[in-house]
């Protein structure tokens, strides 16, 4: 099993933080006492500009869910299409090769599902194997390369395409001016990315899937999430996530490595989800990993934001593209999220 390409896509608006920040001050004038902390809020986040699913005045006229959500729909097929064709240029693999469609996000809801559009939208098989995922939030784009490896073993002369859409501007809440919101509509951008996971009968050349793992951490389901009501998507972020980073990955990683005679000092390329500053520093002292090892991860975070599922298949889009390692490099791809949960792809380059 290979990944054999990544492809991105991005909406069309982008914006600097300061404008941003801007828009938003405009947006909630001086409605809270929380107001006053949200610039040095989003200063602490370390984003410099995020992608936006619409053009910053049109969210204006999202004055309900309903809207949101329609939105979210045409911008997803929009930003979907384009990055599973690139996926599909960058391996030159053609789309009859496919065996299963994989979807991944946890910023909008639609049936039919996205995938389902966009059978109809590039005339894909019509036999496509579909699975629609909602609610793994950022774990889903590791978690759905472990799961697109596991269709692929199965079925080795086929490919699977994970593709996650996270259009997480589409989910803020106006009148939630509490810290958690404060943050995510500082740290969060919009995107999507596309994963073609190959059997072993197919010609591929990416790095090989050694060994997947998942672990769910029991009673954690308010660490982050959602709450949902008529007004949509409410974030429950925990200031805790960094803790949880502490408590738990050194030993999962450390765990999941023995079981195949491995160890940390044997990972030379990491692969990380960029949950926020605070999150990836406590994965860099949980893990003890060497200065520089999370710098594309940084840089992500830095250029884009976190765009939920998306982005850790952003840090290996780069990897793939400008920072390869050398042949028979051992990797690991990370990402933690909601349930709170972690997941563990261990891959040869």
């Amino acid at each position: 099993m290979r990944i054999a390409a990544v492809g991105r896509a991005f909406p069309a608006h982008y914006y600097d933080q300061e404008t941003l920040l801007s828009a938003l001050l405009e947006l909630w004038g001086q409605r809270h006492h929380n107001l006053g902390r949200l610039e040095s809020l989003h200063k602490n986040v370390l984003v410099g500009g995020r992608h936006l699913a619409l053009a910053i005045e049109d969210y204006r006229q999202l004055d309900t869910w309903g809207r949101a959500n329609d939105a979210w729909i045409r911008v997803a097929q929009e930003v979907g299409e384009a990055a599973v064709a690139d996926a599909l240029d960058r391996a030159g693999l053609s789309a009859e090769k496919l065996g299963a469609f994989l979807f991944v996000t946890v910023t909008g809801v639609a049936t039919p599902s996205i995938e389902a559009r966009l059978i109809n939208r590039m005339r894909l098989p019509v036999n496509l194997k579909r699975l629609p995922i909602f609610g793994l939030g950022c774990v889903a784009g590791a978690a759905g390369i472990a799961r697109a490896a596991d269709y692929v073993k199965a079925y080795p002369d086929q490919v699977a395409v994970l593709l996650s859409v996270e259009l997480c501007s589409l989910t803020l809440q106006r009148g939630d001016l509490s810290i958690p919101n404060l943050i995510a509509s500082g740290l969060f951008g919009d995107g999507a990315a596309a994963v073609l996971v190959a059997g072993d009968e197919v010609p591929a050349t990416g790095p090989k899937i050694l060994a997947t793992r998942s672990i769910f951490y029991p009673e954690s389901e308010r660490v982050m999430g959602w709450d949902i009501s008529e007004q949509g998507f409410k974030i429950v972020l925990s200031a805790g996530v960094p803790e949880v980073v502490r408590e738990h990955l050194r030993e999962d990683v450390d765990a999941f490595l023995a079981d195949r005679g491995l160890s940390r000092s044997d990972i030379g390329s990491w692969v990380a989800h960029p949950g926020g500053p605070k999150v990836l520093e406590a994965m860099q002292e949980a893990l003890e990993l060497p200065a520089g090892a999370l710098d594309i991860t940084w840089r992500s975070l830095r250029e884009v934001g976190n765009l939920s599922s998306t982005s850790v298949l952003l840090v290996l889009a780069e990897t793939l593209e400008n920072h390869r390692p050398a042949p028979g490099t051992l990797g690991m791809i990370t990402a933690m999220g909601p349930g709170f949960c972690s997941e563990l792809v261990l891959v040869e380059w």
